[in-house]
Formats: structure tokens, sequence, C-alpha cells
């Protein structure tokens, strides 16, 4: 017997495309907009997420039986930011410029809707193995829309990936820079990350009829 069966599977597996935390469920869409105009920042982030939503949820879920009901919304807070406090930490100490380009957004995770929504919903009513299955699911979903994002904002809007050049040189005109090509700024602004979620949106449900509302 494999180590995953098809239910635990289908933990990871639904937040990547049939529920995913943010073209489905509409969460998280604040950080989308905020930070994804570099590809290397919506890495960072999305591995920050999912450090913090799949320890977090073991956490959450090895202490649901001894949770007040009345504080457990706090304990959920506390949780969580014990936990975004060492990404933060770790950031400063080995990439600090990065962590000064995601500043208040990393702390921002703290109350992020999908981490405080699958406490909530799942690992204070699941074991330690699902729970982190889950968490770890619906990070990698919420993680792919940011890079996907990320690659487009970037490449279409500095003609760079993770900072190279791979459309060629603007100033000195070579690669499609030669032929006329321009970057267009517009990308690199947050109202362009709601409208390329909103082609993945479309490009999901257009591929996936059940998903439309009636």
């Amino acid at each position: 017997m494999g180590l995953l069966s098809k239910k635990d599977a289908k933990l990871i597996t639904d937040p990547l495309a049939d529920n995913n935390p943010i073209t489905i469920q509409v969460l998280g869409i604040c950080s989308a907009l905020a930070i994804t105009a570099q590809l290397k920042a919506s890495i960072v982030m999305a591995v920050s997420v999912m450090f913090v939503l799949g320890i977090g949820n073991v956490v959450i879920s090895l202490m649901r039986n001894i949770i007040p009901s009345k504080i457990r919304i706090i304990v959920q807070l506390v949780v969580v930011a014990a936990l975004v406090i060492i990404v933060d930490q770790v950031l400063k100490a080995f990439s600090y410029e990065l962590s000064k380009t995601l500043s208040v957004f990393v702390g921002l995770i703290i109350t992020n809707c999908i981490i405080m929504g699958r406490f909530e919903a799942f690992a204070l009513g699941n074991g330690p193995w699902k729970s982190f299955l889950d968490g770890i699911g619906n990070a990698l979903g919420y993680g792919i829309i940011l890079i996907i994002v990320g690659f487009f904002r970037e490449l279409l809007g500095s003609g760079t990936l993770l900072g190279f050049k791979v459309l060629g040189d603007p100033i000195e005109k070579t690669g499609l820079y030669a032929i006329g090509y321009e970057n267009n700024g517009f990308m690199l602004l947050s109202p362009m990350a709601l409208i390329v979620v909103g082609i993945i949106i479309w490009v999901q449900r257009s591929r996936n009829k059940a998903l439309i509302e009636d």
C-alpha cells in the first residue's frame, strides 16, 4: 500500500485545481496583488505560507482536544504568529533585501484567510497527518497561483525572470527589444495582478464547466 491513500492524496491535489484557495475560494487575494511583481518574491511568499500552514495545521490538530472553544481563535493566532516570526527572522538573516521587499506582507500571513480558514475548518477536526497534508495542499494551490502571476508580471513588465534579463537588454536594444518590443510597465501595477488572476479563473472554468456557478 502506498504512503498516501486516495482520500489523503485528494487533500493535496484538490487545492491545486478544482478547490484552489485563490481561484475557487477567493482567499489570500491581497498578497497575490501586492507581492507578485517579482517572481522571486512570489516563490518566497509561497514557501513561507507552505511552512506556516503545514506546521501550523499539525500544531492546531495536536492541540484540538485541549483548546477551549471560546479562545480557539486566539490560540490559532498565537500559533501562526510564532511561525511567521520564525519566517521573518530567517528572511532577515539570509535574504535581507528580499525581506525588505516583502516587508509587512510577511507579517500579514498571520491574518491570511487561507491559514485561519484551514485551522478552523480542518485542523480542529482531523488528525495531525491529514492536517499536514491539507496544509501542504492548500499552500501549494496558493503558491502555484502566486508563481504563475509573478512569472507573467515580471516577464512582461520588466523583461526579466528572477532578475535575469531573458528578453534582451532594453537599453542596448538586444533580443526582442531589437525588433521594437517594449516592456509593459502596467504589468508591474497591482491592478494587473487582479487581471491575471481573473484570466486564470476564466481558463480554469473554461476547462471545467462544473466550476461555473448557476
